[in-house]
């Protein structure tokens, strides 16, 4: 990348540009995991993130993005907010109270080249602006959880067989002030 990636709040002009990296990655993320072929769920996904964007865009609602621009393009998108329904059934409602670091998409071409590392970093110094020391994130998709785990260490919890066999769901529960660069 021979251009800077710029991370920063998204703007209503950059609506387009955001459902775009949903609808490209949210797919991609369902066809590289074998469940492609799950059209219903892959088109509520893309619609859920939609819906959550406009709302805190529009609404200054409880969640909160940052994008990634690279060449005037959104390449990349992270969220905040409320713990999620899947949390908080996992846990049984132990991280209730405990924000969420989610929607973070990286467009597949733009992977693996630090874009996700500098989302992720950016929200964490934000998070620790905001006095929000802990959050929580979780995943079922077998390649983020890899991931996941070198980033963030072992999960907080790990829920067995959740998306059938052998498809664990895996919560992981963090301080921001152990991910702040020094």
């Amino acid at each position: 990348m021979n251009h800077v990636v710029q991370i920063e709040k998204p703007y209503l002009e950059d609506l387009d540009g955001v459902y775009q990296v949903f609808e490209t990655v949210i797919r991609d993320a369902f066809e590289k995991e074998g469940l492609g072929h799950l059209e219903e769920e892959i088109t509520g996904e893309i619609l859920h993130k939609k819906r959550m964007l406009k709302e805190a865009m529009i609404n200054q609602s409880s969640v909160f993005f940052l994008v990634a621009r690279w060449k005037d393009q959104v390449i990349g998108t992270i969220s905040f907010g409320p713990c999620g329904e899947i949390i908080r059934e996992c846990t049984d409602g132990a991280l209730e109270n405990i924000g969420e670091l989610g929607s973070l998409f990286v467009l597949p071409e733009l992977q693996n080249q630090g874009v996700g590392s500098k989302l992720i970093h950016a929200m964490i110094r934000e998070l620790h602006r905001r006095g929000t020391e802990n959050f929580c994130l979780d995943s079922g998709y077998k390649r983020a959880q890899k991931r996941w785990v070198r980033k963030f260490g072992e999960p907080y919890s790990i829920v067995k067989d959740y998306w059938g066999e052998g498809s664990d769901h895996m919560i992981w529960l963090c301080k921001a002030s152990d991910f702040l660069r020094k």
